[in-house]
């Protein structure tokens, strides 16, 4: 029976897949200085040696990150052993992506170094819920000055999550302490799996890639720690940022061919519909649909109190988000300066696309010198620019930090605008999982309202984002309401133009007819006006305006031209296209053809006329209708074609007919 080997895992054929018993996964992490024992001491506790790269072998210093797997009481652990050295911190940032439980190593002959700080800096960022600190190498040290490291060791994890966390005293080559370690370990399991990561299990399946290769007759192979979610053989997924579709081949979980892989579990992925070369490290894979691409971040950042000086407005930074490492500048939204040990709403620009979900943690480190100074958590993952002025945009961003998921849900909805969302989406925007409940109860108290957008579709609209947008419509119209004052309305076409930035025209428009149901504007076939809004004439144009009305209702079915009317115009020439245009509006006179207009009264008889007529003739010519109407082709050929743009009559051949049975009714 053949064996292929894939990420370190031996793939058997179907009938020989692991037959794993229930248990918690969880993935637990190691940090600390280098050459510390963190290698070492992984392999005095299962057997593996995480180092499998030549190189690290032969320098004998963790390069890469390596993996191993220890069973403690209930839980299986999903080791993931990162490098120590200052060199290696991004390669240990893509370890720490996923972290349930940490393992501090300090070596009990060397005490507290630079890169024990600097990785307990990074663990405190990413907020996880506990851990374990490990003393290695007891053996080279004697019982005095360990105590003195253990005191050192305290001082520093004072005022984080590790601050009543054990220090378990081992030594890899003598397994002192080592059981005394894994009760440590479980107790620390215990921990985390009361915290809420574990909710992430139900959520969409999310995998942060840290690994990409490719095997001869099995194609591209990707690993990495599972975040959220599980997975099937035959699943489809995407890769994100790209938005390549591909399926899943093969899996696999600690040397083992499984069915299935869920969230706490280090996995390998056997990929159909990409090459290896198309993925790096930074990308990720996650249910279609989940996450989106985006060079924009909201976060809530926190600058460390070690930071060797404040950050400033638009300040350069490396940002490690999940696996990948960009470079980004740093909008502060509170001020002008974020001072060490303060924290601030901030949006982060990134140099590329990158994808992240709601309270993701996320670290910042200096361009040059290479430092750790700062982090925190991701408040709106796919965000627009926020100005620093709109106050309440930013309070908005604010309620994303509540416990409260129906609020956090509220707030994400808001923040999306008049854009399209789904309930799913929600997992990422708010990290609710059950979309669809959560949106009937904001609708249900009121939240959220139904937007009608067109004959078939509705949209769901947060309502303070709707009355926004209303304001900022009505703003629009009375700014063209200003700069056209004799237009009694300002065409609908013009208003949707000036508003696109809400959202789409459909949207826009929908929120358009609510204004005009709710008695805010008033809607006609050609446009739009505001409720109150009454055309500002002088006595002058008033005069005007009825001379002109009074010109085309005399003139009946031979009507002036514009230029006519402005010739016969001694004063305010410039004026009377608007005052026709205003006279349209009113329902005074009737346009036929562009340019051209006709006296309301003349063109219901008009109208009424060919009907009586057709339905005695029952077909006219353009010559009868000429001299039906009394007036020359010139003018019989437009109205002609404007009632058959009506709906009144319908050409046939030369002639025109009734163009239904029921025309004479209109």
């Amino acid at each position: 029976m053949r064996r292929v080997r894939i990420a370190g895992a031996v793939v058997e054929p179907a009938s020989g897949i692991y037959n794993e018993r229930m248990a918690i996964d969880l993935i637990l992490g190691t940090a600390g200085h280098i050459d510390h024992g963190k290698t070492a001491l992984i392999k005095a506790l299962t057997g593996t040696n995480t180092d499998r790269l030549p190189e690290e072998k032969q320098r004998g210093i963790t390069i890469e990150l390596g993996f191993a797997e220890l069973d403690v009481g209930p839980y299986r652990l999903g080791i993931v052993d990162v490098p120590g050295h200052e060199r290696f911190i991004r390669n240990m940032l893509a370890g720490a992506t996923g972290m349930d439980v940490a393992l501090l190593v300090v070596a009990a002959d060397d005490s507290v170094k630079p890169q024990t700080r600097e990785h307990l800096d990074i663990l405190r960022m990413l907020r996880l819920p506990g851990g374990v600190i490990a003393l290695t190498k007891c053996d080279l040290a004697d019982d005095e000055w360990v105590a003195l490291v253990e005191e050192e060791i305290r001082e520093l994890v004072a005022d984080s999550f590790l601050a009543q966390a054990p220090i378990v005293r081992t030594s890899a080559q003598t397994g002192q302490g080592l059981d005394d370690l894994r009760r440590a370990l479980e107790q620390a399991a215990d921990k985390a799996t009361a915290s809420a990561r574990q909710s992430l299990l139900s959520g969409p399946f999310r995998l942060p890639i840290d690994r990409c290769f490719t095997i001869a007759g099995h194609g591209t192979v990707v690993t990495g720690s599972v975040a959220s979610g599980r997975v099937r053989v035959g699943d489809e997924l995407a890769i994100e940022p790209g938005q390549r579709q591909v399926r899943v081949r093969g899996l696999q979980n600690h040397d083992r061919p499984v069915d299935e892989v869920c969230r706490g579990q280090r996995a390998a992925l056997n990929l159909a519909g990409v090459h290896h070369q198309q993925i790096l490290r930074g990308h990720e894979l996650c249910s279609p649909g989940y996450l989106a691409p985006s060079r924009w971040l909201t976060v809530r950042l926190h600058l460390l109190d070690s930071a060797p000086r404040s950050l400033k407005h638009r300040a350069r930074a490396r940002c490690h988000v999940g696996t990948a490492e960009l470079m980004c500048s740093v909008s502060l939204l509170e001020g002008d300066e974020l001072q060490p040990g303060g924290t601030m709403l901030a949006q982060l620009i990134l140099s590329r696309e990158a994808v992240a979900a709601w309270d993701q943690g996320f670290i910042l480190r200096t361009q040059s010198p290479l430092a750790t100074i700062g982090g925190g958590r991701v408040l709106d993952p796919l965000p627009t620019r926020v100005r620093r002025s709109d106050s309440g945009r930013i309070g908005r961003l604010k309620e994303l930090e509540s416990s409260d998921p129906l609020r956090r849900s509220s707030a994400a909805v808001y923040l999306s605008g008049l854009k399209p969302w789904k309930p799913a989406d929600l997992a990422r925007t708010a990290g609710v999982v059950d979309g669809e409940p959560t949106v009937a109860r904001l609708l249900e108290r009121g939240d959220l309202r139904r937007l009608r957008i067109s004959a078939v579709k509705q949209r769901i609209v947060q309502c303070d984002a709707l009355a926004e947008a209303v304001t900022r419509i009505k703003s629009a119209v009375a700014q063209l309401h200003r700069r056209h004052p004799l237009q009694a309305e300002i065409d609908r076409a013009q208003v949707l133009s000036r508003c696109a930035y809400l959202g789409d025209e459909a949207v826009v428009a929908g929120v358009v007819e609510w204004m005009a149901a709710e008695g805010q504007v008033r809607l006609t076939r050609h446009g739009i006006a505001l409720a109150t809004h009454r055309p500002r004439l002088s006595a002058n144009e008033q005069a005007l305006l009825e001379r002109i009305v009074d010109l085309y209702r005399d003139a009946a079915f031979q009507p002036p031209s514009v230029e006519e009317i402005q010739a016969q115009t001694k004063k305010n020439q410039a004026i009377v296209p608007q005052l026709i245009e205003l006279a349209r509006s009113q329902g005074r006179l009737v346009q036929y053809a562009a340019g051209c207009y006709l006296h309301a009264d003349a063109e219901r008889r008009m109208c009424e006329t060919l009907t009586s007529r057709l339905i005695e003739s029952e077909s006219l010519t353009i010559r009868e209708i000429r001299e039906l109407l009394g007036t020359s082709r010139k003018y019989a050929v437009p109205l002609c074609e404007y009632l058959d743009r009506k709906g009144i009559t319908r050409r046939d051949g030369d002639r025109r007919v009734l163009a239904t049975t029921d025309s004479a009714n209109r």
